[in-house]
């Protein structure tokens, strides 16, 4: 199987060039499915700090390139919307964030903001000894008590050690949120209405900003944060 992948095909999240080249490389099995972005884009072509893939399999050779406080040693493993990266060597730490166009981007963060990561719920179901699972944005599953009260498109916080949530965000009217897909990714704003639509459909989500018109978007594309997720936290 080829460890290539053409980039006039890659899915809008990825942060490349399309017309310098005919190929780049291939993401890995992972979280974040298709959209996942491979770690050697990012060391490489976001961050400058690999000229190629060898450069980049030394460096993380070194275990000081982490991943939601893991260390990473696959340049292919796939890197998605608000993971925390963090390069201890350098003391650099940053969360990926939706930017203009739907392009992941990285927003420089604290060490103390690198101990957890933001996740969406999109699933919730129940599982047997009475628990509850919550399936998120990137893959990632939790076990919960039945009686904490989580709800699908609900976001929380996780801790990168002990995986404990330590914090808990409603979707709900006057939750702030981003988008991160479709034609306002990267715009922020406080929901104004949730529009439940009958059927199968998406519902709409109408969003007001203090600095800007607003927008309208579907619910699979707006994810709750606070405000310490919209920009550098320091």
């Amino acid at each position: 199987m080829s460890n290539h992948q053409k980039r006039l095909s890659v899915p809008n999240s990825w942060p490349v060039e399309r017309k310098t080249a005919t190929f780049t490389v291939k993401a890995g099995a992972g979280p974040h499915g298709e959209d996942g972005v491979p770690l050697l884009i990012v060391l490489r072509d976001v961050l400058g700090y690999a000229d190629n893939r060898k450069e980049a399999r030394y460096a993380l050779n070194e275990d000081n390139v982490l991943i939601n406080g893991k260390a990473i040693s696959d340049e292919e493993r796939p890197v998605g919307m608000f993971d925390i990266l963090a390069f201890t060597e350098r003391e650099e730490y940053y969360r990926v964030f939706p930017g203009e166009g739907g392009r992941l981007a990285l927003t420089a963060i604290d060490p103390d903001a690198a101990e957890s990561k933001l996740g969406k719920i999109v699933t919730k179901t129940h599982v047997s000894g009475g628990d509850v699972q919550l399936g998120l944005h990137d893959g990632e599953t939790l076990i919960v008590e039945d009686d904490q009260t989580y709800d699908a498109g609900d976001s929380i916080v996780v801790g990168n050690e002990d995986g404990e949530i330590v914090a808990h965000f409603e979707y709900e009217e006057g939750a702030l949120v981003t988008a991160v897909d479709g034609a306002h990714a990267g715009e922020v704003g406080e929901i104004e209405e949730i529009q439940v639509t009958p059927g199968s459909a998406q519902n709409n989500v109408i969003v007001s900003q203090d600095d800007g018109d607003g927008f309208e978007t579907v619910e699979e594309y707006v994810v709750v944060i606070d405000e310490n997720f919209t920009g550098d936290d320091e």
